[in-house]
C-alpha cells in the first residue's frame, strides 16, 4: 500500500530561462531546519540519490516529480527507480535558504528551501514554516507543458513509520491546509536521542490564489505520473500505521506564455503545542506564547511569505560577504552550513511570562537538553547574532543551579534529557560527584556570562545570579589551576588529570568572573580574582611548557594538545596569558596538520570541528588562520560520511567518529566574533 504523503502537482504551463545556481558538494544539505523534531536534509550529492532524512538519518521521504510534455522526471526522491531523475546543475546553500537547480527536456527547474532563521527576529526565528518554492523557465526558447508534484511522507509527523496517524483537510482563510499526525499525539511523554516526533501535526499549506485541488487517496502519486493529475478523491479509512496510509495531494494548473517565468510556493509546517518540559512546567512554543493558534500563525507566515523572502534574500546577501571578509571563503562555507543547524537543534519555548527560552538537545552524544558544555562552544554564534538568545539559554541553567536541590559548590551539566528539562541526569546526577565536570561547567559559565554581560553592554545577568558566581569563582580558585582526574567538554577522550587546557579555562574564566565583578560593584572581589588569575597563568606557563610547545597534561611528556581555551583571553580582552604562548602553540600546529585538519591533541588522530576554529582564531595573521582552516574545506567537499556536520571526525580519514547536527558547530562563528568584538553593532 502507498505511503502516506501530502503532495503538490502544478500543471502545465510554457517557461522561459533564468541563471543557474552554483554547485556544491556537502556532507548533507539542510531543506528544513527548525528544531531537533522538524529537520529535514539530503544526505547525497544529488537531490534525487537518496530519499530525504531526518537529522537522525531516519529516512522522511519528500517526493518530488516533474512531467515535461508528457514525459516524467524526478527532482527529489530516489524512488520510483523507473522514473528518470533531471540532471541537477546546481546547489547553492546560503544561511537561510537551499536552492537546487535541474534541467531536463528544455525546461529548467529551481526549488528553493527557505527557512527564515534570523536570530534578531524573533517572531520569524520562531515561526515553524518552511517555505519551498518553485521557479520554472524553458531553456531552448520553446514552450512547455509542464506538471509539478510534491510529495511528503507521514513519517515526517511520527517517531517510527509503525504509528499511526491520522490526515485531514481544513483551510486558514482561503488557504488549503493538509494535515497529518499521530492519532495517539504524547505530548512531552518520552525523552531521548534518536526520536522524533510523537505529538504536534505536519502541514502542507497551499496559498489562496493557488487554485489547487486537493485529495488524500491512495493512489496520488501513480496517478500524477501517468496523467499529470492527481485524484480528487478523500481516502477516510483512518488512522493507519504511516507507511501504510495513503497519499494526501493537491493539484495545480498554470498557463504562462512565451519568455513569462512561472514561480509558486507552499509552506511547510510542523505544530506541536508544547514545546519542553522545565522543572515540571510544561511550556508552549515561543510562537505561541500569546494564545495564537495554529491557524493564525499559518496565515500570517503565508500572507508575509514575500516581505519574508525578501528580508531573508537580503540578509543572505549582507551575511555571506561579511563571513567571506572576515575569515576567507571555506571559513564562509563552514559558517554558512552551521548556521542553521546551530538554530535547528535547539527548542525555542516561551516563560510562563512569555519571555524566550532556548533549549539545545545534545544530539547524537547523549540526548541531554541543556548541555552547558554545549552551550559553551556553541555561545560565539548566539554572542555574534543575538546575545538574548545565549541569556535564553543561559537562564535555565541559573535557576536550577539557584534550587537548594543542586547542592554542589560548581555549575551542572545538564538539566535532563531533550526535551524534558526536570534535572540533571548525566553522570552523577544530582546525587553524586561521580564523572561530573566541575571545572569544566564552572568555567564555562563564567566566561559565558561575563562574554554575554559584555556583548549586552550590561551586568543584569550577572547580579541576579551573584551567589552562584561566587560559589563557582571560588571553586575554581581551589581546583582549577591543577585540575583533579576528571571529564572535560571531550569526555569521549576519558579522564584526564593535570589538564593543561582546562586549567587554561579556569584561569580565564577567573579572569572573566574579575571583569563581572567590577561590572556588579564589588572592587575587592575584582582586585583578588584579578590578582589569582595572574598568579595562576605565569604557574601555568611553568607548569606546561615542554620545549617547542605546550603540554596536553602538566605531568605528560612528549604531548600537545590543542589550546582552544585560549581564545577567551583575547575575546574579553584578559591578557592574562603572554602573546607568546599562543603563538608557540600555532607555530607547532602547524607541524601536526593531517589532510583534513588539526588533530585534538597528541593522543589520537580523531578532532573536533569548533575547536579547529577556536584555535585558529588564535591566529592574529591572516596566514595562519587560513593554513590551519583550509584542510577542513577539503574535508567538507572529500569525506565520506554524509550526515548534517558532524564535530567530531577523524583528521586522516574524513570519516566521522561520532555526533552530528550538533548546535556546537556554532562555534564556528567565533572568528567573525573576534573580527566585529562583543557588542559589535554590525
Amino acid at each position: 500500500m502507498a505511503l502516506k504523503t501530502l503532495a503538490l502537482a502544478l500543471v502545465t504551463f510554457s517557461v522561459s530561462s533564468f541563471a543557474a545556481a552554483q554547485s556544491e558538494r556537502n556532507p548533507a544539505t539542510p531543506l528544513i531546519a527548525f528544531d531537533p523534531y522538524f529537520s529535514v536534509w539530503s544526505m547525497a550529492d544529488h537531490l534525487t540519490d537518496e530519499n530525504t532524512k531526518h537529522w537522525t538519518g531516519t529516512e522522511m521521504p519528500m517526493r518530488g516529480f516533474v512531467r515535461i510534455d508528457g514525459t516524467s522526471y524526478r527532482w527529489m526522491g530516489r524512488n520510483p527507480g523507473t522514473t528518470p531523475a533531471m540532471k541537477q546543475t546546481g546547489l547553492l546553500v546560503t544561511p537561510t535558504q537551499t536552492k537546487y537547480t535541474f534541467e531536463a527536456a528544455g525546461v529548467r527547474l529551481e526549488a528553493t528551501f527557505l527557512s527564515p532563521s534570523i536570530p534578531t527576529d524573533l517572531e520569524l526565528l520562531a515561526q515553524p514554516v518552511t517555505y519551498l518554492t518553485w521557479k520554472a523557465a524553458a531553456t531552448d526558447g520553446r514552450p512547455h507543458a509542464v506538471e509539478l508534484y510534491l510529495g511528503v511522507d507521514a513519517r515526517i509527523a511520527v517517531d517510527t513509520p509503525d504509528q499511526q496517524v491520522t490526515w485531514r483537510r481544513s483551510h486558514a482563510g482561503n488557504m488549503e491546509v493538509l494535515s497529518v499526525g499521530s492519532s495517539e499525539q504524547r505530548a512531552l511523554a518520552r525523552a531521548g536521542d534518536n526520536l522524533r516526533a510523537d505529538w504536534g501535526y505536519f502541514h502542507l499549506v497551499v496559498p489562496a490564489d493557488a487554485q489547487a485541488m486537493t485529495s488524500t487517496a491512495e493512489n496520488s502519486q501513480a496517478e500524477f505520473l501517468k496523467t499529470g493529475t492527481v485524484p480528487h478523491d478523500d481516502d477516510l479509512d483512518e488512522p493507519r500505521q504511516a507507511n501504510r496510509a495513503p497519499l494526501i495531494a493537491v493539484e495545480e494548473k498554470l498557463q504562462l506564455s512565451g519568455s513569462q517565468a512561472v514561480e509558486q510556493h507552499v509552506g511547510l509546517a510542523l505544530t506541536q503545542p508544547l514545546a519542553i518540559e522545565y522543572l515540571n512546567r510544561r511550556l508552549k512554543p515561543y510562537w505561541a506564547r500569546n494564545g495564537k493558534s495554529v491557524q493564525a500563525m499559518l496565515t500570517e507566515a503565508m500572507q508575509g511569505y514575500a516581505s519574508t523572502v525578501s528580508k531573508s534574500d537580503a540578509y543572505d546577501k549582507q551575511l555571506t560577504a561579511k563571513l567571506i571578509k572576515d575569515g576567507g571563503r571555506v571559513y564562509a562555507r563552514l559558517a554558512t552550513l552551521a548556521f542553521r543547524q546551530a538554530l535547528a537543534a535547539n527548542g525555542l519555548a516561551a516563560d510562563f511570562d512569555g519571555a524566550p527560552l532556548q533549549f539545545p538537545k545534545e544530539n547524537f552524544s547523549n540526548g541531554c537538553i541543556a548541555t552547558v558544555d554545549v552551550l559553551y562552544p556553541s555561545s560565539p554564534f548566539f554572542l555574534y547574532f543575538n546575545p538574548a538568545l545565549l541569556e535564553a539559554q543561559l537562564k535555565p541553567v541559573m535557576e536550577y543551579a539557584a534550587l537548594p536541590r543542586w547542592k554542589f559548590p560548581f555549575a551542572p551539566h545538564d538539566l535532563g534529557t531533550y526535551p524534558l528539562a526536570d534535572g540533571q541526569v548525566y553522570g552523577g546526577g544530582e546525587k553524586t560527584e561521580e564523572d561530573q565536570m566541575p571545572v569544566e561547567e564552572s568555567g564555562n559559565m563564567l566566561l559565558m556570562i561575563a562574554a554575554m554581560g559584555r556583548a549586552q553592554g550590561d551586568w543584569h545577568f550577572a547580579k541576579q545570579y551573584w551567589p552562584e558566581l561566587v560559589k563557582w569563582a571560588a571553586y575554581l580558585k581551589d581546583k582549577g589551576l591543577d585540575p583533579e582526574n576528571q571529564l572535560s567538554t571531550d569526555d569521549f577522550a576519558g579522564h584526564l588529570a593535570h589538564n593543561a587546557n582546562l586549567s587554561i579555562k579556569a584561569i580565564d574564566a577567573l579572569g572573566a568572573f574579575a571583569e563581572m565583578a567590577k561590572g556588579v560593584g564589588d572592587d575587592k572581589l575584582a582586585r583578588e580574582y584579578e590578582g589569582v588569575a595572574k598568579e595562576m597563568a605565569k604557574k601555568w606557563i611553568d607548569l606546561a611548557k615542554e620545549g617547542d610547545h605546550y603540554k596536553l597534561a602538566f605531568d605528560s611528556a612528549n604531548t600537545w594538545s590543542q589550546k582552544y581555551n585560549l581564545v577567551w583571553d583575547d575575546l574579553l580582552g584578559l591578557k592574562l596569558f603572554p602573546a607568546s604562548v599562543k603563538n608557540t602553540e600555532l607555530v607547532y600546529y602547524k607541524t601536526k596538520l593531517n589532510q583534513y585538519g588539526l588533530p585534538l591533541d597528541s593522543r589520537k588522530d580523531y578532532t573536533k570541528l569548533d575547536w579547529e576554529l577556536w584555535t585558529a582564531t588564535l591566529a592574529d595573521d591572516e596566514a595562519t588562520f587560513q593554513t590551519l582552516v583550509t584542510p577542513l574545506g577539503k574535508w567538507l567537499d572529500e569525506t565520506p560520511t554524509r550526515v548534517p556536520l558532524t564535530d567530531w571526525y577523524d583528521t586522516k580519514t574524513g570519516k566521522q567518529v561520532g555526533f552530528q547536527a550538533r548546535s556546537v558547530v556554532g562555534g564556528i562563528f567565533i572568528k567573525s566574533l573576534r573580527q566585529s568584538g562583543l557588542g559589535h553593532k554590525d
